[in-house]
């Protein structure tokens, strides 16, 4: 099945670039501002948040700068939040192009993801900048933030799969995806401190794998040091599992698709 993937990836990979492009100029079509907004909107996104929640509530992180900790969280779920609602409508919305010519189906979800990839790559730019104004301090060990950054983008990659799939059969998906979204938002612990969850609650906190692929970031980030074991075998299992569940689903309805247009 990957090996499918891979060879429709490289046989039909200008059509990915232009599906990349389109989406490009689709988003910052008549904006003055245009790509500039990868960098501003996470800024102004976590001038919000801190304004909220560490004056009305007071939240605050003992040992490690707040605006860093947001910041992190932030951009790692805003990444997930954005590419998973791309990736849903993304075979939906290219219904007119799979009816004309043929089209390996995967390569929709795909260009959503890779899209959204290139805007989290920019967002990294004012996530570093406010590491450096905040005197948080970088060290050789960000050069492992790769890891989950590709753990990220597979199991973002596996959930469109899954998400792609699902709303062809069920359109009313895009509505409950849109509260479901929600929920996941605050059982991940982007604003606030992991430690304040009741302990008897915390495991099925830690089942969320954006859980993992945070800790990771911020165990590098904030803390200066490199995350266990654990931490690293947690991030690929939660990354593999939802990336076959989600092919092997969008393999077996595939064919199906042109029969709900």
């Amino acid at each position: 099945m990957l090996k499918n993937i891979m060879y429709s990836i490289k046989k039909y990979k200008f059509l990915l670039f232009q599906l990349v492009s389109r989406d490009f100029k689709v988003k910052y079509k008549r904006s003055v501002l245009g790509i500039v907004w990868s960098l501003l909107y996470p800024v102004l996104t976590m001038t919000v948040m801190a304004l909220v929640f560490s004056n009305m509530f007071k939240m605050s992180m003992p040992g490690v700068n707040y605006l860093v900790y947001l910041m992190t969280g932030l951009v790692i779920f805003n990444y997930f939040s954005e590419a998973s609602n791309l990736s849903m409508s993304s075979v939906v919305g290219n219904f007119s192009l799979i009816n004309k010519v043929y089209i390996p189906k995967y390569i929709f979800p795909i260009s959503k993801c890779l899209f959204v990839g290139i805007n989290f790559l920019l967002t990294l730019i004012p996530l570093y900048a406010i590491i450096f104004l905040t005197g948080t301090g970088v060290n050789i060990n960000h050069l492992l933030l790769p890891f989950p950054f590709i753990c990220l983008f597979l199991f973002t990659l596996g959930m469109g799969f899954l998400l792609s799939a699902i709303s062809v059969f069920l359109r009313d998906m895009f509505y409950i995806y849109g509260v479901l979204i929600t929920l996941w938002m605050y059982m991940t612990p982007i604003m606030y401190d992991f430690s304040i969850i009741p302990e008897k609650l915390q495991f099925l906190f830690k089942c969320n794998p954006l859980y993992w692929f945070i800790y990771f970031t911020r165990d590098i980030i904030l803390h200066n040091q490199i995350p266990g074991i654990n931490v690293w075998f947690y991030c690929l299992i939660c990354a593999l599992i939802p990336l076959i569940i989600g092919m092997f689903v969008f393999k077996k309805t595939q064919d199906k698709f042109i029969y709900y247009v």
